[in-house]
């Protein structure tokens, strides 16, 4: 009997092995091509441009709310409650839903990462409703399941006629919300040509406010251990294109100042207050300049202070780090929530972390000046 019960345990393994590696590097330009067809037949893919585009302004008080690496948890329920509660009008998630690709991630017990795609969304659903707007990118632990989750997203898009997606849903894509634009990308994950594609669609965008998003970082634009991921090339595209860069995949909460250059992690010499904020694009008359955030604790494990010590302001690094919230600092899961068109002004908004105890961990105010 021992044997038998030995037996369907490795069995069962295998099966859950087989079905989470399905998606790999190898299958990128597979994935890449796959197109789940919109609400408008009209649309093309391959563009990233359309008629509902360029409504320059957001919606008064329009509030997003930022997260990844979620789970099917608690603590995953606990921030969708927040996000409620906080009257948050759309999510943004950048990757890393409810199941893993990775037979190791079992093994180690990371049980929140082996329900389906279909249970996160029903996670979801009960707490935010089944039309609640919610777009994403994919993460490295969605890839088993992100024709599913593509589906899911895409589904939410299709039942709000305030949406406009273009392009392959959360891989290469382009969407506007009440005046908001912004770019799900893969880069990093899967497929190429992603620093052109965001070059393209934020040239050809002239929103007060843009946002680009995807999973992984590059080391110097997270403090914990992540290695380089993304290429330079994406986030300089994005700092250039006056878009607020927002990212996921290390497990903590870190958000920069004004940087005018990415690569060396150059903070603005006149906007280098922790607390305030310049969005611009890049022209003849004034310098791009954007802020990198990783809001990762959605609902997963939540990951020390690795770089840029000591874990109190001022960070260390080239100072370029606004605020850090680790295990360092007992952190809890949380949100970043950004209103947009604050105070009767559509250049203005106003962020804020908060963790499911209801503490606000981190307070700032951005001004756009994207010409």
């Amino acid at each position: 009997m021992q044997y038998y019960k030995k037996l369907f345990v490795f069995i069962s393994l295998i099966l859950l092995y087989t079905g989470c590696s399905q998606f790999n590097e190898k299958d990128s330009d597979v994935y890449t091509q796959t197109i789940i067809p919109p609400k408008d037949s009209t649309s093309k893919y391959d563009s990233t441009t359309s008629s509902n585009f360029n409504s320059k302004q957001t919606t008064k008080e329009l509030k997003v709310a930022f997260i990844a690496d979620q789970g099917i948890n608690e603590n995953a329920k606990k921030v969708l409650q927040l996000i409620k509660d906080e009257k948050a009008d759309m999510v943004i998630h950048a990757g890393d839903y409810g199941c893993c690709n990775s037979i190791i991630k079992y093994l180690r017990g990371r049980e929140s990462y082996i329900g389906t795609a279909l249970d996160w969304d029903a996670q979801i659903t009960k707490i935010l409703g089944p039309n609640f707007p919610y777009f994403g990118t994919i993460g490295n632990h969605d890839g088993g399941n992100w024709p599913t989750y593509q589906k899911l997203l895409q589904q939410r898009v299709d039942n709000n006629l305030d949406i406009t997606c273009v392009g392959n849903l959360g891989i290469k894509s382009t969407c506007n919300y009440k005046g908001l634009f912004f770019v799900l990308s893969g880069v990093g994950e899967i497929g190429d040509n992603h620093d052109s594609y965001i070059n393209h669609a934020l040239k050809n965008n002239d929103s007060i406010w843009k946002i680009c998003t995807w999973h992984k970082n590059q080391k110097e634009m997270q403090i914990g251990g992540k290695k380089d991921a993304v290429g330079w090339e994406p986030y300089e595209e994005c700092r250039k294109g006056g878009a607020i860069i927002a990212t996921g995949h290390e497990h903590t909460y870190s958000r920069t100042k004004t940087l005018t250059n990415t690569i060396n992690q150059q903070v603005h010499q006149e906007w280098d207050q922790p607390n305030l904020i310049k969005i611009s694009n890049e022209t003849e008359n004034q310098k791009g300049s954007t802020f990198v955030f990783v809001s990762g604790i959605g609902g997963e494990s939540i990951r020390d202070q690795e770089r840029c010590r000591p874990v109190t302001y001022p960070y260390g690094c080239n100072q370029e780090w606004a605020k850090i919230y680790t295990s360092d600092h007992n952190a809890k899961s949380g949100a970043l929530f950004i209103t947009f068109h604050v105070d009767k002004d559509p250049t203005k908004a106003k962020g804020y972390f908060k963790n499911i105890d209801n503490e606000i961990i981190d307070e700032f105010i951005i001004y756009s000046f994207n010409e």
